[in-house]
């Protein structure tokens, strides 16, 4: 596939020629880019492509990666025509069974949520399952899903194929062309220095697969993957093996199994899966077409189950016992997007071993990223700026790819938390937390506190999909803060310091709102793209002159401190103080009464009114307390010193004593939030939606003689009719966890799906089931309030009403 020389210049360069590698320079030369260039080392799919078993599943954790791997296969059946060569794609169909109760639940919300995405879908019984897969052991299974549209595809034909139309497209495909090193110039990529010479280029695409992790060290760029052994054995031809099978999942055997030309290849995801490399924590660079030794004794009790849900299988010789890499990311979802640490690197790698499913899906994404130089669909879940430096540490990602790959088929039980890799980051009182009982989740690296033990119960999650075991606990927590005080730990949101003569006016450049520029003043905002989309979600206070903070949520650290450097010109200095300074937050009708005798600062409402903050004196430390609220009760953000962080919190405590004070976990605030219609980005808003369709408007100025970054997008939004709503929902019989309400549900007016939800929980202060989620055009309050709406959990359809008002109405800014 070479041509006889290397150009020496490009403006991309992909690494990697693998299917997503392939799929990234096809996509990127079918937008219209010229003069695209891949770099395989060895050969085409020589590193972890070729031994890929090739299913082909639509069905994926979330509507946006459903989507993703929908367009994938439509794209694979596409350019099979287009050049003229085989995929190997057989859609035979995919059945994945249940042996439990629990596990039928699961497929059950898959099934609900696959309509969104037009993914057809049958729900089966046992018997049907038997109807379809007439050799199967199906006498324990409670039931199971039908995809008849999935099915399989040769990974080798898949790349050659989208390498072909590549090709077509005028990509230059270099074979045998290692990349020896990265260049990087002003923290931009350069170029790159091959063993055939050095191309000059503008971007650079890491798709090559389990190198990408040390390839990004090599350059001080974090790329949290590490591959495993990955096991599956062929049979020999099988007597009596019906043809064309559905490929059947059975997740909790841990087994996926596929039958090809007679045989039948029985693969596993198992727990406690084995790191690959593990005495160097490298790959070796020429490591192609690679196995690894056999290794019986770790596949054996799998086989054994295949034999009990396949019983020919006990009889069948094996023709094949392969155990190859495959690598996998900190929470399983693929890696894609701009480094934070390099302009025009973007990775497109971390499949998990679903790349080929992926992989179309993902390199147009990769593509449209590039091309705009943003993505106007929700993929934080795959944005590699969800994680930071740490993650891609060999101790930290060798220890989690242990339990991640088992992820895959483990159950996916909502609030589910990682057991490997835990402690990372604790608060300064996080022994204090542990003692009155948290349960710890992870947020940005944070052990921070989700939930709090009552009557000395053990604190840990009992997973389900109904009644959750944490719900006693949010109701004492949520009703105590509301009639009395509650003490919330913000410390792990994420806290951004600038400062310089320009600050002011590159921030009213890159939000929405108009900044106030008065110390002690704070305004809610929102920075966008170009298109409108919403990008963060933050508070911004003034400080001091020319000193401001940024506060935003956890989770998105490292995106939105990518997204403000991005837009930021010289001048400004910008300091994340994330872990610098703590944040304890005190919120009720009593939490005034309880600081004054505290502090000798005023804290009349007079003279410290809703959305101001000042320097205070609490014990003889140095606070500045801001007057806002995520919960919808009066309350004051107390920031400090990490030094002295604990003993604030001592101090809380024992005057809490006096004023029934009750510790709250994040659980409780996500509660109380919805209550208070408050929005959560990367739940209710996202670069998919603009602030006219979530009812955030309030948060833009046009007022502001500033052409603020999306300003002209909006405009022309603002005066055409929106084409989804976002609204909020209570169930009509409600009880709690009956059903649990999250997110991604169908929304139904009578038997026709208008929409989807975006946030569920269980108000306990207002015995309601609340739900927020987007209506599509034509929808509105006013006609839908007095119709048939329902939302879709399990299949099962339940009858709703549409909220006119937050289920909370104080209006705790006057108090």
């Amino acid at each position: 596939m070479n041509n006889k020389t290397l150009p020496t210049t490009a403006k991309v360069v992909v690494i990697g020629g693998g299917v997503a590698g392939t799929s990234c320079a096809y996509h990127l030369a079918k937008f219209g880019w010229k003069d695209i260039v891949l770099l395989e080392r060895d050969q085409l799919t020589s590193g972890t492509t070729w031994h890929a078993a090739g299913l082909m599943g639509q069905l994926g954790a979330s509507s946006t990666i459903t989507k993703l791997r929908k367009y994938s296969l439509d794209l694979y059946k596409e350019l099979e025509k287009k050049t003229g060569l085989s995929t190997g794609l057989k859609q035979n169909g995919a059945i994945t069974v249940a042996s439990s109760k629990e596990r039928m639940q699961e497929l059950l919300r898959q099934a609900t949520t696959a309509q969104l995405s037009n993914v057809e879908v049958e729900v089966l019984n046992k018997e049907r399952i038997k109807e379809l897969y007439p050799v199967v052991k199906n006498d324990d299974l409670v039931g199971g899903v039908y995809m008849p549209k999935d099915g399989q595809a040769d990974p080798v034909g898949v790349t050659n194929v989208l390498a072909k139309a590549a090709k077509i497209l005028g990509v230059q495909i270099f074979e045998k062309t290692p990349v020896k090193k990265i260049l990087v110039k002003n923290k931009k990529i350069w170029g790159v220095e091959t063993t055939q010479g050095k191309i000059n280029c503008e971007y650079l695409v890491l798709a090559s697969g389990m190198w990408s992790r040390q390839i990004g060290e090599d350059i001080g760029v974090s790329v949290p993957l590490y591959p495993n052994e990955h096991f599956y054995v062929i049979t020999e031809p099988i007597k009596d093996l019906p043809k064309d099978l559905p490929v059947l999942r059975d997740y909790n055997s841990c087994l996926y199994l596929k039958e090809d030309a007679g045989k039948i290849l029985v693969g596993i995801f198992e727990p406690n899966a084995k790191p690959a490399f593990k005495d160097s924590g490298r790959v070796p660079d020429d490591f192609s077409f690679g196995e690894f030794p056999d290794d019986f004794d770790h596949f054996e009790p799998y086989l054994e189950k295949s034999f009990q849900r396949l019983p020919m299988l006990e009889n069948a010789g094996i023709r094949k016992f392969f155990s190859g890499p495959e690598s996998f990311t900190p929470d399983t979802q693929y890696l894609l997007g701009e480094t934070p640490e390099i302009k025009n690197l973007y990775t497109c790698c971390g499949f998990n071993s679903i790349g080929i499913a992926s992989s179309g899906g993902a390199g147009r994404v990769t593509a449209e990223w590039m091309v705009n130089g943003h993505i106007n669909e929700d993929l934080f879940s795959l944005d590699i700026k969800r994680f930071q430096k740490f993650h891609s540490s060999k101790k930290f990602i060798t220890e989690r790819v242990t339990e991640t790959l088992g992820d895959l088929y483990a159950m996916h039980w909502p609030y589910k938390q990682h057991s490997t890799s835990r402690n990372e980051k604790l608060l300064p009182y996080h022994e204090e937390l542990k003692k009155v009982g948290a349960c710890f989740g992870v947020a940005g690296g944070f052990e921070r506190p989700m939930w709090y033990s009552l009557n000395e119960k053990n604190p840990k999650y009992e997973y389900s999909f109904n009644y959750q075991n944490w719900y006693p606990s949010v109701k004492h927590e949520t009703t105590n803060a509301r009639q009395n005080v509650g003490l919330f730990d913000f410390s792990t949101f994420s806290k951004f310091d600038l400062k310089g003569d320009r600050t002011h006016s590159e921030l009213q450049k890159i939000c929405t709102a108009n900044i106030k520029n008065e110390i002690g003043k704070s305004t809610y905002t929102h920075m966008l793209n170009k298109d409108g989309g919403i990008e963060t979600d933050l508070t911004v206070v003034c400080l001091d002159k020319n000193y401001f903070r940024i506060i935003s949520s956890a989770a998105t650290r490292e995106r939105d401190k990518y997204h403000i450097l991005k837009y930021l010109s010289a001048g400004v200095e910008f300091l994340d103080v994330t872990e610098n300074i703590c944040c304890l937050g005190l919120f009720g009708p009593k939490s005034r009464e309880m600081i004054k005798k505290l502090s000798e600062n005023d804290f009349t409402s007079e003279n410290f009114k809703f959305g101001t903050g000042k320097n205070v004196t609490i014990n003889d430390i140095k606070v500045w307390a801001q007057r806002i609220s995520y919960v919808g009760e009066l309350g004051y953000e107390l920031y400090t010193n990490k030094d002295d962080a604990l003993n604030l919190y001592k101090i809380l405590i024992k005057e809490g004593k006096n004023f029934n004070l009750s510790h709250c976990g994040m659980h409780a605030m996500d509660t109380m939030r919805m209550e208070s219609g408050f929005l959560h980005w990367g739940h209710d808003i996202s670069p998919e939606e603009n602030q006219y369709q979530a009812g955030l408007n309030f948060s833009i100025s046009y007022k502001k003689n500033v052409n603020f970054i999306g300003k002209d997008a909006l405009l022309k939004i603002k005066d055409r009719p929106l084409d989804k709503k976002l609204m909020m929902f209570t169930l009509k019989d409600s009880k709690p966890g009956e059903p649990l309400l999250l997110h991604e549900e169908p929304i139904y007016l009578e038997d026709k799906i208008i929409g989807r939800t975006t946030s569920g929980n269980y108000s306990f202060c207002f015995n309601k089931n609340l739900s927020f989620g987007y209506v599509n055009l034509g929808n509105t309050i006013e006609t839908l309030k007095d119709k048939n709406l329902f939302i879709e959990v399990e299949k099962i359809k339940y009858p709703v009403e549409i909220l006119s008002k937050p289920l909370n109405t104080k209006d705790f800014r006057k108090i």
